[in-house]
């Protein structure tokens, strides 16, 4: 087990080093006059009162993109303060050369089935008119160029859908402890190269940032389309390319920042609502990988100690115990090399490293349960409501 981590973990690394030095990377910004094109910024929001008022800000501190844009909150409903702290979030950047409106999204129809931010997106673009749309979630921080370069180059590119995978912000200890693990299985499951390639059926898109040339979103049906689908970004980036779109994932990380979960109780929620369908409602898929995670991230840290015990109760075999426990030491120094890897090339600081162990079994976890909920409907939620 301790020589299985050992591999498993360089095979990670290696193939890590191998997507990302050949991955595609959001421009520096363009010096040309901006493009006499016209965007609109969508931001859904069910209870969203501790991210709205800053990501709203963030947008409207922006640089002009484009000739015309606008910005539209759609308040899903909510039941907490959002639509108040985005009106007044608006009221205070009144300055901005964006025009900001608050689009109420309405309950839901009766016997239909909408989940996740499909109906507050579809109720959204009944009142645009731009030629290009980007989607943003509440808990996405823009750095003040993104707009410009984003727009820019996915013009340049002839892009219908361009999508950036945003830097991940970790502030609970939960989010320590298992988003550098989930970020370095999606990097690694979802290669950025494959996904750029019109030749390879791999597509992916993060759906913290998605940029629509408003035809071609159109002509895929849109959010509507998805309306049951619960990981909707995977489902329009298969939609896109499947059609003879062009898609564009790039990394972001310069430019977008994202605070997915706030403590433990939402990132176990969010994590068992996808990981299941992220690996394609294949059941053996999904415990094998999480068995996978438990097996290099945490057992390396069960059998360092082992080893130490052991080899003081049965020191006839000292030997054997020396080796378990070197080989256990290098997966655990190969976890840091992980960590300081995703620092040089991510910004991820090495916060809380050494809790990658007990992040694997968190995640190891996570893997049943997702399966649990998912196929039984028992606790599949999000935000509190129901997904089944």
């Amino acid at each position: 087990m301790a020589a299985a981590a050992c591999i498993g973990l360089l095979i990670l690394q290696l193939g890590l080093q191998q997507v990302f030095a050949v991955a595609p990377k959001l421009q520096t910004p363009p010096d040309a006059a901006l493009p006499s094109t016209s965007l609109s910024v969508v931001i859904p929001a069910y209870n969203e009162a501790a991210n709205i008022g800053a990501c709203l800000a963030a947008v409207l501190s922006s640089e002009s993109p484009c000739s015309s844009w606008e910005v539209l909150v759609v308040d899903d409903d909510s039941s907490d303060a959002t639509t108040e702290l985005a009106l007044r979030t608006a009221d205070e950047q009144g300055a901005s050369a964006a025009e900001v409106h608050l689009v109420q999204a309405g309950p839901r129809p009766d016997g239909e089935r909408w989940v996740g931010k499909n109906w507050a997106c579809t109720r959204a673009m009944e009142q645009v008119s731009s030629s290009w749309v980007l989607f943003i979630d509440a808990d996405v921080r823009l750095k003040p160029d993104a707009l410009r370069r984003a727009l820019a180059q996915a013009i340049d590119e002839e892009a219908d859908l361009f999508s950036l995978a945003p830097r991940l912000v970790c502030g609970c200890l939960a989010e320590w402890m298992v988003q550098p693990i989930m970020a370095s299985l999606l990097g690694l499951g979802f290669p950025i190269v494959a996904a750029n390639d019109p030749a390879s059926s791999v597509a992916f898109a993060a759906g913290p940032f998605m940029l629509f040339r408003r035809c071609s979103y159109d002509a895929i049906g849109g959010h509507r389309a998805l309306a049951a689908e619960v990981v909707e970004d995977l489902a329009l980036a298969r939609r896109i390319k499947a059609e003879g779109y062009r898609l564009r994932y790039l990394l972001g990380v310069d430019a977008v920042d994202l605070r997915m979960y706030a403590d433990l109780a939402s990132l176990w929620e969010g994590w068992t609502k996808n990981w299941f369908l992220g690996l394609d409602r294949d059941p053996l898929r999904a415990l094998g990988a999480a068995a996978v995670v438990v097996l290099m991230f945490s057992t390396p840290w069960l059998l360092a100690p082992a080893a130490v015990v052991l080899r003081l109760v049965l020191p006839e075999q000292a030997g054997l115990w020396s080796a378990l426990l070197a080989l256990a030491l290098l997966a655990i120094v190969q976890q840091l090399v992980l960590r300081l890897w995703n620092r040089h090339r991510f910004a991820v600081p090495l916060t809380h490293w050494w809790l990658m162990g007990a992040g694997g079994l968190l995640v190891g976890a996570i893997g049943p349960v997702s399966v649990w909920r998912t196929l039984t409907g028992r606790g599949w939620t999000w935000k509190g409501r129901q997904l089944a």
